[in-house]
């Protein structure tokens, strides 16, 4: 078949390629605006990560994000998910990565339950789970056995929260080892330190702190205590210090001060701050009260520990600038408080304010940061009962879930206002986490991403 071009056809011709062209070139550029979008919107969903227990500061405050004031098991919900196994443990979340440490099935005898002892074998898994949709991405098995000794009637194991990089992720178990993954899931390196010995049969519950490349652990028990700092890419042994000290279940926190970073532990015998580079002792003050949990916190150049056991309480607030040596009774210690103090939570440091709960129950105080004096206290928190969780705070608002499965929204501020109270049915001990604007509350079964 021939084709006759007249000039007509043949600029029509001409005309239509050009157009083609144009198309192309149009249908290249919404292309890369769409994929630019994409990548502006991925960016600012993942803006804010959660790489440990208490968040990106070890603080529990998101400096971003805007997630729901309101939820239920019908609203606001995104996605939850059925976890593998059960726990206590946080949730930890870099770029669309959620991890999360359990047991299963952690199961005891009804003969034995009472004691708090193990029957059976015991699975200890890390789990991740994809964040936009929620789906398990994989799961490990990092150990299985009987534990050597019981624990708290209330506990259901996997207390341990994990920690993360970004690149790696660090899941802990206490005597069960601490085991390195890949973002993949690949086994990278294991730590074994032994056994712990838990006062009063309570079990074990305290989380590694990770800064930088160094990863942080904690082993007070009943025995030789001692802190180790590791290499986080290898799992080598950086330094290790020998503590005279009970059981402590607190996470340790990493402050700089004047370009030096600080390992602070609160425990029962001493408070004590040790040079994160060398180990070396750079300030104590006295300890604390019997079975000591809560962590340190802090902002602005001030750290707070606290505890409460029973009917004792105790509450510094340390200035970290010039503190060395023996600083009982110093000016480094700028206030104290002796009511009203948590058992199981810890603090929450916001803006200038101090949040802490009465033992585990629902019952707040909040304190003006500076001076320790109250805006309010023995405020209980209706509907919410027993806490066993760590109150966060983002925006304007202080966030705190009850065990039975109740979250007060509260306006921050030195008035109490609360905003909503929300109610999701599992049983919740693990802290919140926030990233962007969802927050992520890990039940006993399930983990539920809150966004709207």
């Amino acid at each position: 078949m021939f084709l006759i071009y007249s000039k007509s056809n043949r600029r029509n011709l001409y005309l239509n390629s050009k157009r083609g062209i144009k198309i192309k070139k149009l249908n290249r550029l919404v292309v890369l605006i769409a994929g630019f979008l994409i990548l502006i919107n991925a960016n600012f969903i993942f803006a804010q990560n959660w790489p440990q227990w208490r968040g990106p500061m070890g603080t529990g405050v998101a400096e971003k994000g805007n997630p729901p004031v309101e939820w239920s098991e019908e609203k606001n919900i995104r996605w939850k998910t059925r976890l593998p196994g059960i726990g206590a443990s946080t949730p930890v979340i870099w770029g669309n990565n959620i991890f999360v440490t359990g047991a299963k099935p952690a199961e005891i005898d009804s003969e034995s339950r009472m004691k708090g002892k193990f029957s059976r074998p015991v699975k200890y898994v890390v789990t991740a789970i994809d964040r936009i949709s929620g789906k398990i991405k994989w799961e490990r098995l990092a150990r299985e056995e009987i534990p050597h000794e019981g624990k708290h009637v209330s506990s259901v194991g996997g207390h341990n929260s994990p920690c993360t990089d970004g690149e790696r992720v660090y899941a802990y178990f206490g005597s069960r080892g601490l085991y390195c993954y890949t973002i993949e899931g690949d086994l990278l390196w294991e730590k074994d330190f032994g056994d712990k010995h838990i006062a009063y049969g309570y079990g074990e519950g305290s989380s590694p702190a990770l800064y930088k490349d160094r990863l942080i652990v904690n082993w007070d028990h009943v025995g030789q205590s001692f802190i180790v700092v590791l290499d986080a890419a290898t799992g080598k042994e950086v330094w290790r210090k020998n503590r005279d000290e009970e059981t402590s279940w607190m996470t340790p926190l990493v402050v700089e001060v004047a370009g030096q970073a600080q390992v602070i532990t609160s425990a029962t015998n001493r408070v004590r701050s040790y040079n994160l580079a060398t180990g070396e002792l750079i300030w104590e003050d006295a300890g604390l009260t019997k079975v000591v949990i809560s962590s340190p916190t802090t902002a602005d150049g001030v750290v707070y520990v606290m505890s409460g056991f029973k009917a004792t309480a105790a509450l510094r607030a340390i200035r970290l600038g010039g503190a060395k040596g023996d600083i009982s009774g110093s000016s480094s210690i700028l206030w104290s408080y002796d009511k009203d103090t948590p058992y199981a939570p810890s603090s929450l440091i916001f803006n200038g304010l101090l949040y802490f709960l009465k033992l585990n129950t629902g019952i707040l105080t909040c304190l003006d940061a500076s001076t320790g004096k109250p805006h309010y206290s023995r405020q209980r928190l209706d509907g919410v009962g027993a806490v066993y969780s760590s109150p966060v705070g983002v925006q304007d608002r202080v966030y705190i879930s009850g065990r039975k499965g109740t979250t007060i929204v509260l306006r921050h501020g030195p008035e109490y206002n609360v905003i909503a109270k929300n109610r999701l049915e599992d049983i919740f001990e693990s802290s919140p986490a926030i990233a962007g604007d969802e927050i992520y509350l890990r039940g006993y079964n399930h983990l539920y991403c809150i966004a709207r």
